[in-house]
């Protein structure tokens, strides 16, 4: 039997097993529990009257002690679901009250504002990132700069990437520096061509954010991501007169 479910519902173990103990006595005395579940018996008063205040557990009095039975399993399910409502009602407040007023305490712009990532899984970090705050915007859409030697390296930890934004139903416009570049639902590209040597760079403007991806030596993958509405929104201003002109 996994009890750790009863963990989670907020019983310690000497809650948890006092409870087993009286369902396999039904109405039983303190001695009796204590011995049953092998606790003492002042340790077993205590914990009996504090499971008696979540409402697993009642008690009477028979003759001039107490005694105590277990309230029946389904009980335990109604302190999930009482659980369950504390939680919905946390988030709630959280989304709409506690975090703004958190965000409210930082500074504008701070060395944290700028994040290094490295490696396959930075980049995929990276990645993840930019669905998961484009996903929650009412504007669903990001603008992407990226050249041609980037891309090989770009989706290797995260091949499906670009199945997850269609199916997050993510539109993405591409100023593509070089050739290539394949096309795929929800996404518009345009292209600078040049004749120059093109580097290895990606760079993904979603507001608050930017996020900057190269290769080191090595083609081993970096990546910097500014969070910061004042250059996020200048790079937008950027790419999208580009865009207007190609």
């Amino acid at each position: 039997m996994n009890l750790d479910i009863l963990e989670q519902l907020g019983l310690d173990q000497k809650e948890i097993s006092l409870y087993l103990a009286l369902l396999k006595l039904g109405t039983a005395s303190i001695r009796d529990i204590a011995a049953e579940a092998d606790i003492n018996r002042g340790t077993t008063y205590e914990t009996l009257k504090a499971m008696a205040g979540k409402g697993i557990v009642s008690y009477f009095p028979k003759g001039k002690r107490r005694v105590f039975c277990a309230e029946p399993p389904e009980k335990l399910l109604d302190l999930a679901e009482e659980k369950k409502q504390f939680l919905e009602q946390g988030i709630e407040e959280m989304k709409h009250t506690l975090i703004p007023q958190l965000n409210h305490l930082k500074p504008d712009f701070n060395s944290g504002n700028v994040r290094f990532y490295e490696g396959d899984s930075g980049i995929e970090f990276v990645l993840k990132d930019i669905l998961h705050t484009v996903e929650k915007q009412e504007q669903r859409s990001y603008s992407v700069f990226s050249s041609k030697p980037i891309r090989e390296h770009l989706y290797r930890p995260f091949p499906n990437y670009t199945q997850q934004r269609i199916r997050k139903k993510i539109d993405v416009k591409v100023i593509a520096i070089g050739d290539g570049g394949e096309d795929a639902e929800l996404s518009e590209r345009k292209w600078i061509e040049t004749s120059d040597k093109i580097d290895a760079s990606y760079i993904a403007i979603y507001p608050p954010k930017v996020a900057m991806i190269s290769l080191a030596s090595k083609d081993y993958p970096v990546a910097v991501v500014i969070d910061s509405n004042e250059i996020a929104r200048t790079q937008q201003i950027i790419f999208d007169t580009l865009w207007n002109t190609l």
